[in-house]
């Protein structure tokens, strides 16, 4: 498997040749579901989900389809009948043949007084890759060989990250919701998770790749 890092929370991934997109969002390159099979959305957030980037997915491929929760579907099964799915925590899918386990149900706490949102994360071909969205979930019962580290929002702190990735105990954590994440303050956050994460941890520049598995 390969996965290629898009801009800020969107992974291509790329097995016996067909690719699976997860989270084209605003932050996302315009074409970042181009040539998708299928395409998965954790939440309704816009960079997360953006439309106008799924659309050009889905039309580029009428073979394509689209897996995510009810929030994002419901704004795209009319435009795609018989092409999205809805799906929560517990249910598995085989999408663009990659298997695929959904984990969590919420978005993390941003603050209080903002009502929580639904949230799921991906589990990739048994564990090879875990997708979280915007939420630490930790895939309960199963072993994660890459965790996508959504290392920077306004609902997180480093400590955070730091004790998710202990918690999940990965093979090893790449970055992703890194986009508002400013170059000068990179290398601090690195030294951190790298110093007490207690797996290894590295980051890809959008377009760069990574075998996996």
């Amino acid at each position: 498997m390969e996965l290629t890092k898009k801009t800020h929370a969107c992974v291509r991934l790329e097995k016996d040749g067909r690719a699976l997109v997860i989270d084209p969002g605003v932050f996302s390159e315009a074409d970042a579901a181009v040539g998708a099979d299928a395409i998965l959305v954790t939440h309704e957030h816009m960079d997360h989900f953006n439309e106008e980037r799924l659309r050009a997915g889905m039309e580029a491929n009428p073979a394509a389809e689209i897996w995510t929760l009810a929030s994002v579907a419901e704004q795209l099964s009319a435009a795609f009948p018989g092409r999205v799915h809805t799906v929560g925590e517990g249910d598995t899918f085989t999408a663009a043949g990659f298997e695929v386990e959904v984990h969590g149900q919420l978005h993390a706490v941003i603050h209080p007084d903002i009502p929580r949102i639904t949230n799921v994360g991906f589990l990739i071909d048994g564990g090879t890759v875990f997708h979280p969205g915007d939420a630490l979930t930790v895939p309960e019962g199963r072993s994660v060989d890459t965790l996508l580290l959504p290392v920077h929002a306004p609902w997180n702190k480093v400590a955070e990250i730091i004790d998710y990735v202990r918690e999940v105990a990965p093979q090893r954590a790449i970055d992703i919701h890194d986009s508002l994440l400013q170059d000068h303050a990179r290398p601090i956050y690195d030294s951190m998770i790298d110093k007490l994460g207690g797996t290894d941890h590295g980051r890809l520049a959008p377009g760069a790749s990574a075998a996996l598995g």
